[in-house]
């Protein structure tokens, strides 16, 4: 019978990483879905979330040195919680960039009744469905129209409409301003040549405090240009303001980016350090990193969840999701992190002579030379998913059905509920004595080959519901991947240098892999759909897997990982973290502490 052992002084530890990862849930994975709603294309968002990663790039080795150089891991630790908590806090009050209806072509036919119709090949079909559930209802709008009439339309304002202001103008044509009273239960959808077009009844036509019925005794049509005050209405046409090329004019942008910034950088300096602390914590028996972070994995999938359902629930008869609640619990949940984060028993015992010296030397193994390269394959799929996983599903949800979007976010809060529960949790659980067993370097070409697989599957689903079995996936692409990953540069890093390699290693795999996933990403998502990207990753990965296997096997017959054991000429050491594992004598400390 196994006896349960249970370190008192490693609870505050699963505790930060429970509320690291609850706080950041409801704020992170839809950040992306955010932007999209305050107006950005995916071309930008791909181009931010480019960015992004090369800050952390930065920023994680340049703070994990200065957390070694002084022994100030602590105290950056707390301090870069507090600052991911105010900048991802602050994000809510960014205003959406000003939208406006599309109105080419307008067109308006006056006879015996009135009506303007507005069309467009570019129409939110869900908007519009939206639009016509409301029909039913007695809601006027008001819209303002420009129209360049005729002789004769000008005449008929004059006489017929009664519109006096018009009984002067004498051109062949002449320019009206009106204020339009439309009744949204007399709305038609059409479809022509130019798409959707939606058919709106001019009830009555407002001249400052006089309202006139407007008919004309002969048809007349006029082009004109609408602006509709309902925002029913705009949904439907709702087109960003200004294109890609201005977007860089937008304080709106610029408030965004900055904030993102500023987030992302603490968040990296956060998981790194929190790492290099862990492993310190760990001393002899890194396998046991991966029940530590298991409860990240379990914070994230709980309040992930919750978000998701608190998000649809309070956004019912609106337009536009309402992210307001999970701003407001993020900033409660990472206070508490604060608090549990600094009632971790951590000390620096270990200091380098020469970080950049180690560091360095450690660079020049061919190993991990490969590692690096590894990390960055593997960034370039993370950076597809995470930032563009959803906009796919979403994508999916329109073409299906427009209900199916009133619960969209509930379906992407499952999703990160069947990540964490069925992948991340039982794969982190297991990552040390998966480690064990097959190694890391074929846990590296594993997830390589599971990430292929799980972007061909997207790219061939047609319900998003169909996505929650495939998240099983996320034990190897994530799990695997983060334990091997984490453990390998623990393992390699010289004495002192444990905050530098975590920072260098994870700086590698979002700074340069993330960051050009991001990239390509939103550039191929805008030139072709969600299917394509995923499919076109998909067989990249699979590439990157065989390409993988073949290197190593190459590498391992040329050398035993024995014979590539050295000693720096400093008090660093390196072993193959295969070889380091099995000197490590812990086995018998299988249960989680």
């Amino acid at each position: 019978m196994v006896k349960l052992k249970v370190n008192f002084d490693l609870l505050p530890l699963k505790g930060q990483y429970f509320l690291w990862n609850a706080g950041t849930a409801p704020i992170v994975p839809f950040l992306p879905i955010y932007a999209r709603q305050l107006g950005f294309s995916s071309v930008i968002v791909g181009t931010i979330y480019t960015v992004l990663p090369i800050t952390g790039m930065l920023a994680k080795p340049l703070f994990g040195a200065i957390a070694d150089r002084y022994q100030l891991q602590k105290l950056l630790f707390l301090a870069f919680q507090i600052i991911t908590a105010i900048s991802f806090f602050v994000i809510q009050f960014i205003p959406e960039i000003h939208t406006e209806s599309k109105s080419s072509p307008t067109t308006l036919d006056c006879d015996a009744f009135t009506y303007f119709k507005i069309c467009s090949s570019d129409v939110d079909r869900c908007a519009a469905a939206r639009l016509m559930a409301e029909t039913s209802s007695n809601n006027t709008a008001l819209c303002e129209l420009e129209c360049i009439a005729n002789a004769w339309l000008t005449k008929e304002v004059c006489e017929v409409w009664n519109v006096s202001r018009y009984c002067e103008l004498t051109g062949d044509i002449n320019l009206l301003h009106l204020v339009a009273e439309v009744p949204i239960s007399h709305t038609l959808p059409t479809t022509s040549e130019n798409g959707t077009c939606l058919h709106f009844r001019v009830h009555h036509v407002l001249d400052g405090f006089s309202s006139h019925v407007p008919y004309c005794r002969n048809l007349t049509t006029a082009p004109c240009m609408v602006q509709c005050l309902d925002p029913a209405i705009s949904e439907v046409f709702r087109n960003t303001a200004v294109n890609d090329v201005n977007v860089a004019d937008l304080y709106q942008f610029w408030l965004f980016f900055l904030l993102m910034v500023l987030s992302w950088i603490g968040m990296a300096v956060v998981v790194s350090i929190g790492d290099a602390i862990c492993f310190e914590m760990l001393g002899d028996q890194p396998t046991h990193y991966g029940y530590q972070r298991l409860w990240g994995a379990v914070g994230w999938g709980v309040f992930a969840v919750i978000s998701g359902l608190l998000v649809d629930e309070l956004s019912k008869g609106r337009a536009q999701k309402d992210y307001t609640i999970v701003f407001y619990l993020m900033l409660v949940i990472l206070i508490f992190d604060v608090v549990v984060s600094s009632r971790l028993k951590h000390s620096q015992t270990k200091l380098s002579t020469s970080i950049v010296r180690d560091v360095g030397k450690l660079l020049t193994e061919l190993r991990i030379v490969v590692f690096m390269l590894w990390c960055i394959a593997v960034g370039l799929s993370t950076g597809l998913q995470w930032n563009f996983l959803f906009w796919h599903l979403e994508d999916l949800a329109t073409a299906e059905g427009c209900d199916m979007l009133q619960w969209m976010k509930t379906i992407e809060g499952l999703v990160m509920g069947v990540q964490c529960f069925g992948g991340e949790l039982p794969f982190l659980f297991l990552s040390g004595r998966i480690l064990r067993k097959i190694g890391h370097v074929h846990a590296m070409s594993l997830v390589l080959f599971a990430f292929g697989i799980r972007f061909v599957i997207y790219s061939i689903l047609k319900n998003p519901w169909w996505c929650l079995p495939v998240e099983l996936f996320q034990g190897f692409t994530f799990g695997i991947f983060y334990a091997t990953m984490a453990s390998y540069a623990s393992i390699v890093a010289p004495p002192g240098t444990e905050a530098t390699v975590q920072g260098a290693v994870g700086a590698v795999f979002e700074g340069i892999g993330v960051s050009l996933g991001s990239l390509l990403g939103g550039v191929l998502y805008d030139k072709y759909d969600g299917a394509t990207t995923f499919r076109i990753y998909g067989i990249v990965s699979l590439g990157l897997f065989v390409l993988h296997f073949l290197v190593q096997t190459i590498i391992s017959r040329k050398a035993q990982y024995s014979e590539q054991a050295r000693e720096f000429h400093s008090s660093a050491h390196y072993a193959a973290p295969n070889e380091a594992l099995n000197m490590m004598d812990d086995m018998q400390e299988l249960t989680p502490s």
